[in-house]
């Protein structure tokens, strides 16, 4: 052994470390600080090396797989470093599949180590024996085994370099249990991802810049890659610059922080509606934005659609567009605007000053209007009324992250985020019960500011167990439940389809905060719109987690443009 300047102790390259030191001191390299997990035996190891080597390695254990994986995914999504969940064989492995599926959707960097049926026993049947990485093999960037101790480090160093690196996304390893505990040379430390950006195509770039030019009605819809990829600062310097108006979704909401002029979002129909370009950076052209195609309506003529990715794949192949372009989303941004004003622009900048104001203008018509939901007295209470109280006592660094149905699109149409990396959701997969292990990641990575999540009931029953884990680590998050004792979002359709629904509706009025009570933290049931906001206070002023849970009116279900399908 050697020691460093600190007088630690160092392994060397013949020093034998067991296949957990080994795999943990790859994961430190590329910025992990903390390990996701729910106790089994065949990743013993990994604990053993999280609390034997200096500094230790934070532990949060878990009450059910998915959290530990959803929290890992978080944590790769607010830190823009990969998260590290630790499963053990066999359905721990598999428990974390639907997580592990989301991460792929959301482009969030995850590396999840399972557990595996030891060597010396393959194929005898011993405890739960299972060949993993197939399962894994359509939903992550890499999917394979470890087969011996020696390989543990550099396959570990690879799934983590796939993970963060563009288009970002999960990758799995899983490590026969014999070989976990087995030992080899620590060999050459790994240094990290080290993989240098790509240049987006300057033919690319010039293409889109004159498309822009000639634009007299365009829209900029920056999504999460333009977080994962840093490119935040770069892009709201474009924007400021051009004076473009901005439509943000997923993580790039806050890029342009909530209520600024060029911010249109609340004008988002609108704006797509009657754009002439529409050019849409780092998140996919899919549902949620009619899959690439704008305008067109009542005769009009479509808008011409841009599609910039992070990465050659991540284009869309699907939709008809006037160019893309695809690398580095901050040289996109700062080469985009170099070429805009290049001197073969004759000094000639484009002025949607018109365009802009007329935007502005619905954006005022829309706040006036929401202003009329967020403070209704109704009873049963109006969702909306909730974000009412909520939105002003939100600080500009809070973490708001949604979990739910009908309940969370009211989250998505009134909250807008000050600052950049301030809101988490399931992104386009519409994964429930991902909220808990986001909130507990939020808390880790944000210690100081303000974590909400947002629950619909049905979300909160897949999870609230967790809790648990909230207190067992002294993580304190605010939790509101939009109760509606049903699954709104299939509720109503359902009986638009059918004329009846049937499996739509839950226990009326559970006491979700008693459960949240019963674990060790606080919590209350508001009926009376009155007593949400003295609720939320005493939420955020008790430092655990704390639940307020909602009596809300099933009638009033978001107004929604898009099925998803």
């Amino acid at each position: 052994m050697t020691t460093d300047q600190a007088g630690q102790a160092q392994p060397t390259t013949d020093d034998p470390q067991h296949g957990g030191i080994l795999a943990l001191d790859v994961a430190r390299a590329h910025g992990v600080s903390t390990l996701f997990t729910l106790s089994g035996a065949h990743v013993f190891p990994m604990y053993d090396a999280a609390v034997k080597t200096e500094p230790a390695m934070p532990i949060v254990d878990v009450r059910h797989e998915p959290t530990a994986v959803f929290a890992a995914e978080a944590i790769g999504k607010l830190t823009r470093t990969p998260g590290l969940a630790v499963l053990t064989a066999g359905p721990g492995v598999t428990n974390g599949v639907s997580a592990v599926a989301q991460a792929s959707f959301s482009g969030s960097p995850l590396v999840v180590v399972g557990g595996r049926a030891p060597n010396n026993r393959w194929g005898t049947g011993s405890l739960q024996e299972l060949d993993h990485p197939p399962i894994f093999s359509s939903i992550s960037k890499s999917s394979t085994t470890a087969h011996t101790v020696a390989d543990i480090a550099p396959t570990m160093d690879e799934a983590f370099t796939l993970a963060g690196s563009s288009h970002r996304g999960p990758a799995f390893v899983d490590v026969p249990m014999d070989e976990f505990f087995n030992s080899a040379p620590a060999g050459r430390p790994s240094q990290g991802n080290t993989t240098a950006p790509v240049q987006p195509d300057p033919d690319a770039l010039r293409a889109i810049a004159e498309l822009l030019r000639t634009s007299e009605r365009p829209v900029l819809v920056l999504g999460t890659d333009v977080w994962a990829d840093r490119a935040e600062v770069a892009a709201l310097q474009f924007v400021q610059e051009t004076g473009v108006p901005v439509i943000s979704n997923g993580m790039g909401r806050g890029i342009v922080p909530g209520g600024h002029p060029q911010l249109v979002t609340k004008a988002r129909s609108t704006a797509f509606n009657r754009a002439d370009l529409v050019i849409v950076v780092g998140t996919p052209l899919d549902f949620r934005l009619g899959y690439g195609v704008f305008g067109g309506k009542e005769g009009a003529t479509p808008a011409r659609t841009v599609h910039v990715a992070d990465s050659a794949g991540q284009v869309s192949s699907h939709a008809d567009t006037a160019a893309t372009a695809h690398g580095d989303l901050s040289l996109f941004f700062t080469g985009l605007f170099d070429a805009l004003t290049a001197p073969a622009a004759h000094g000639r900048r484009p002025d949607w000053t018109p365009w802009l104001s007329t935007l502005q203008t619905e954006v005022a018509a829309a706040t006036a209007r929401d202003t009329e939901l967020l403070t209704a007295e109704a009873d049963p209470i109006h969702p909306a009324r909730i974000y009412g109280e909520l939105l002003p006592r939100l600080a500009d660094d809070a973490v708001v992250i949604g979990d739910g149905g009908d309940f969370v699109s009211f989250a998505g149409k009134f909250v807008e985020p000050k600052r950049p990396g301030g809101w988490l959701d399931p992104g386009p997969y519409g994964c429930l019960g991902a909220g808990m292990g986001a909130a507990m990641a939020a808390r880790i990575a944000r210690p100081s500011s303000q974590v909400v999540l947002l629950y619909g009931d049905g979300a909160a029953g897949m999870s609230l167990m967790d809790v648990d884990t909230l207190v067992r680590h002294d993580l304190p998050v605010v939790m509101v439940v939009g109760n509606n004792s049903a699954w709104g979002l299939e509720k109503g359709p359902m009986q638009w389809i059918y004329g009846y629904d049937v499996a739509a509706d839950l226990a009326p009025q559970t006491r979700y905060d008693q459960v949240v009570t019963a674990l060790g933290g606080g919590g209350e049931m508001v009926t009376d719109p009155r007593e949400i906001g003295p609720a939320i206070d005493r939420a955020f002023a008790s430092g655990i987690p704390y639940l307020v849970n909602v009596m809300t009116d099933v009638d009033a279900a978001y107004p929604r443009a898009t099925t998803g399908i």
